[in-house]
This record gives C-alpha cells, sequence and structure tokens, in this order.
C-alpha cells in the first residue's frame, strides 16, 4: 500500500480550510473593533455556549487548568482538605489541587472505560474529604449519577474535569439526558486546539446552575472583584480573550458535526481492529455517548513500542496518554505513600496507546492506519 503523507494526530489545518472564510471574517471583526480582552463577543460565546449546554452559567478563561483551580478556589477549601482524584489522567486535574495546599487523593479507575466508579470512591472518603473531580476521559463520561449520590450522601463538591468530552450526552436511569459537565456542582472544560472544540491557542470555560457559585467564580477569575477597581477577595487574572472567542463561536454550531465525524472514525477502527485478539479496542458505556476526544486502545505491553516504532515507519504517529501514573510523578511524590501501586492504573499505562483521530479522516486514511495495525499482528 502507497504511504500517505503528513498524517497527523489532528489536523487542525484541514478543519481550518473547510471554515475559512468564517474564522478570517470571525477574526478581521475582533480586530476592527478593537475589544480585545472581554466584550461583547466574550459574552456572547458564553450565552452561545450556556444555550448549547443548557447550563445557566459559562465563565469564560484563559484555559483549562485555570478552570479547575478557580472552580475549587470558589469552593472555599481549606488547606489539607481532601479532594479525590483519579490516577489516570492528565497532570493538571491533581496539579491545581497540591498548588492551592490541598490533598489530592489518587484512587484507580474502571479498566474498560478508564473513569472513575462510585465503589472507587467510597473508599477513599475520610472526615478531611470535601470534593470530587471526576474527569470524563478521552470522550465520554464517569458514571455521574452514582458519583452525585456519593457526594450528596457525604456532602461533597462535584467538579467534572470536561477537558476532553464536551459535546457528549449523559443518560440517567430515569432517561433524563444532560451534557457532560452540567451534571455536577461546577464543570470546567479546555478549549486547547486540539480538544474537540477548540481554539487557536490558550482557552478555558467553568459551567454551573448555582448563582452564587457562578458569581464567585466570576469574581475569582477577575482579580477577586465584582466592580471595577474593589476587590473582595485574592483572584487570579484568567480571561477569555475576544479572538479566541470569536473563533470558538464559528466553531461551537460545528462541534455535533466533529463529534459524530470523531464517532465515524472511531466505528471505522473498532471494526478493522475487532479481528485482533492482542488488541482492546474502547469501550463504550450504556449511560454516555462516546465523542472520542481519543481513539485509546490497549495492547499487550510487550508488543506496544514495538507497534509504536512500526506505525512510525509508515508515516503514522501514535501517542501514549499517559505514560506514567500521576503518584510516580516526581511532583507528587510528598501526596503518596511509597511502595503503594494502583493495579488498574499500573496496567493501563503499561498498555494504552491512541491512533490518530480527527474530524477531517477519509475512508481511505484510516484503512491505511487500521492495515497498518493489522499488519503487524501478523
Amino acid at each position: 500500500m502507497e504511504q500517505i503523507a503528513d498524517i497527523q494526530m489532528v489536523d487542525l489545518k484541514k478543519q481550518y480550510a473547510r471554515i475559512k472564510s468564517e474564522i478570517d471574517q470571525a477574526v478581521l471583526d475582533v480586530i476592527a473593533s478593537s475589544r480585545y480582552i472581554k466584550g461583547p463577543v466574550v459574552q456572547a460565546f458564553e450565552e452561545e455556549l450556556a444555550h448549547y449546554l443548557d447550563v445557566k452559567h459559562v465563565i469564560g478563561c484563559a484555559n483549562g487548568t485555570d478552570a479547575l483551580q478557580v472552580a475549587l478556589m470558589a469552593l472555599g477549601l481549606k488547606p489539607g482538605d481532601e479532594v479525590i482524584v483519579p490516577s489516570f489522567t492528565y497532570v493538571a486535574t491533581a496539579e491545581v489541587i497540591a498548588l492551592l495546599g490541598l490533598t489530592p487523593v489518587m484512587i484507580d479507575v474502571d479498566p474498560h472505560h478508564f473513569n472513575v466508579t462510585a465503589n472507587l470512591i467510597r473508599p477513599a472518603i475520610t472526615p478531611r474529604t470535601k470534593a470530587i473531580v471526576p474527569v470524563h476521559l478521552f470522550g465520554q463520561t464517569a458514571p455521574m449519577e452514582e458519583i452525585m449520590d456519593v457526594a450528596t450522601e457525604h456532602g461533597l463538591y462535584v467538579i467534572e474535569d470536561n477537558a476532553q468530552a464536551i459535546g457528549a450526552d449523559y443518560t440517567f436511569s430515569d432517561g433524563k439526558s444532560a451534557k457532560a459537565g452540567t451534571i455536577g456542582h461546577i464543570g470546567t472544560t479546555s478549549f486547547f486546539p486540539s480538544k474537540n472544540l477548540g481554539c487557536y491557542g490558550d482557552g478555558g470555560a467553568i459551567f454551573t446552575n448555582d448563582d452564587d457559585l457562578a458569581a464567585n467564580l466570576k469574581m475569582i477569575a477577575n482579580h477577586g472583584q465584582s466592580k471595577r477597581y474593589y476587590h473582595d477577595r485574592v483572584g487570579v487574572n484568567s480571561r477569555l480573550d475576544a479572538m479566541q472567542a470569536a473563533i470558538l463561536r464559528v466553531k461551537l454550531p460545528h462541534l455535533d458535526d466533529y463529534c459524530a465525524r470523531r464517532r465515524q472514525v472511531a466505528n471505522a477502527y473498532t471494526v478493522l481492529l475487532e479481528t485482533v485478539d492482542k488488541i482492546a479496542p474502547p469501550q463504550q458505556v450504556e449511560y454516555s455517548s462516546h465523542v472520542f476526544h481519543q481513539f485509546t486502545m490497549m495492547v499487550p505491553a510487550e508488543d506496544r513500542s514495538r507497534l509504536i516504532d512500526h506505525l512510525k515507519q509508515d508515516g503514522i504517529p501514535s501517542m501514549i496518554y499517559y505514560p506514567v501514573p500521576l503518584y510516580k510523578q516526581k511532583a507528587f511524590v510528598d501526596h503518596w505513600p511509597a511502595g503503594r501501586e494502583l493495579p488498574i492504573t499500573e496496567q493501563l499505562c503499561d498498555t494504552v496507546m491512541s491512533l490518530p483521530i480527527h474530524t477531517e479522516m477519509d475512508e481511505a486514511l484510516v484503512t491505511y492506519i487500521g492495515s497498518s495495525v493489522l499488519r503487524y499482528f501478523s
């Protein structure tokens, strides 16, 4: 098979080409207005995203990490308070907890969908536990109904880290549904360029249905001020700038299509690879749609590095999300008992790998990548 050139994990150039005229005009309009910070474009995007998510309040901020930090700051937690987080996730989730003098309590995840569950959360709750941060990893939600039941039972806050699953739908046991990120007390997301809804730089947002929390979140993100030059508390400077908001306004109406295109790619991969016993494709849960921020499969540890090299020879990139458990990162050695391990996290860090997936992939490219994987295992 002839090699396909310039394969990307996420092809942002081709995505831009499809909406170039809209994006260019939106950026030019911001420049012409000279309203670069806050202003009507940011407010319009916040309102449009709130409508899409069916949530009362959206607060734009500078990035997804800031979104998590501001969310935690709004809860009035004290140094030493414990916050439960998955051990298998990107560092930002635990980083902001430690940064605020709180204690990240890392727990294992489900081996099939890679998210935390109520059964894994319960044993980690202590009198010092104040919050849970479930991460909707790789594009589908954690089991939020049971997590919220645990939180209610123990009087805990829930902050949804929705950086990877914006657009996903969660279905409750009574048949009602809600968008990922709108079920807990606060939801957060990232608009990093490679996200399903990505801008052309850094950006993030916070969601809530609680009016009081919303007012506090807005104040914290704006130097702790609700009125200019009157600072009610110590805050931060975290703003979604107007140019990024303008770009996101163009892309938001395409989000459902972007998610559908990613699902098509994931389904095609799954069909191509289903005959390989050594591959465990992503498992989809019944209660959540999957928007496939990543197509993350499991392969035997002894095959992973060789498969990555094999793909590279065919011009195919791949990634490992994530190669090291959070509790083994040097930054967290003081937050973890020496010698303790979480078995599922250890297994996943040794076996997961992600193939390219994005909105611009056609059947030929999916077949080329899938066929390369099949050749390795043949």
